[in-house]
């Protein structure tokens, strides 16, 4: 009888990157300038603050991990008090890297806005490479005087560099709740083994998408059509107004966000944000 093979070692364990970000703001001074109460870091994910301009306060999400992979998980947490404005962005594109054994990539935002005070959640692109798996679920609480600007947004493949997307998972999940009461939920997946040429069927050809969420504005949606252009649409959902966005590729999506958050945000663009 022929002899049996050793069985192969073990494969080590990945390592997976953990990070935790959770901060408190309000306003201070006599002129009302949005100023950290509580701050809390720890692992991969840190959070740096500009010069502020104006009363509202800029924080910038950094992930010291250089992207995300299967299995790694991200949790972060911003508080702002009556009164208080804050605006979120991250340092540059989140990268989500192929998933090696399946695992999905996990980000969890959670953001309570209190009376009177004004989020901005503006994240920049995230590009999903080749293969690569993630989650994200963004959870708020607002009351009916406070103000919402959220924006997600997604690049399959950096079409400069010849990337194509032939199979990965996206998963988005968002609950918006005002004074305790869920007035916007949306399930967003897509996944499977995509075409050959690296585009998703479902998104028409598409290789970027995004999706706004604004309250307690009072902006006409029928201003913001120009901007978005024919491969999108806009609508109102229960005091929410949504957009949403389709592009050839991220430059061409980034070319419509621009003008889409200016015209949406009293307080204009973050600064990191630029074509």
């Amino acid at each position: 009888m022929p002899e049996l093979l050793d069985e192969p070692p073990a494969l080590p364990a990945l390592q997976r990157a953990r990070g935790m970000v959770a901060v408190r703001v309000g306003p201070a001074g006599p002129h009302g300038a949005t100023r950290i109460r509580r701050l809390h870091q720890a692992g991969s994910l840190k959070l740096r603050f500009p010069r502020a301009r104006g009363v509202r306060a800029e924080t910038v999400l950094v992930n010291t991990a250089g992207g995300l992979a299967g299995g790694d998980r991200l949790a972060q947490r911003f508080e702002i008090e009556p009164g208080g404005n804050l605006a979120v962005t991250t340092q540059a594109a989140e990268r989500v890297y192929r998933s090696h054994d399946g695992a999905e990539a996990r980000v969890e935002t959670r953001i309570e806005v209190a009376d009177g005070a004004c989020a901005s959640f503006l994240p920049q692109e995230t590009i999903l490479f080749d293969g690569g798996r993630l989650h994200r679920r963004l959870e708020v609480d607002c009351t009916a005087s406070s103000r919402l600007l959220l924006c997600e947004s997604v690049v399959l493949g950096r079409s400069e560099s010849g990337e194509r997307v032939r199979a990965g998972r996206l998963r988005d999940s968002w609950r918006v709740r005002c004074a305790g009461r869920l007035v916007f939920a949306e399930e967003l997946d897509l996944g499977g083994d995509w075409d050959a040429v690296g585009r998703a069927p479902m998104l028409g050809g598409a290789r970027a998408l995004a999706t706004l969420l604004s309250r307690g504005e009072d902006i006409d949606p029928a201003r913001l059509r120009d901007l978005v252009g024919p491969d999108g649409g806009v609508s109102l959902v229960d005091g929410s107004l949504i957009v949403r966005l389709l592009a050839a590729d991220g430059y061409a999506l980034r070319r419509r966000l621009v003008p889409l958050v200016a015209a949406l945000s009293p307080d204009g663009v973050p600064g990191l944000w630029s074509l």
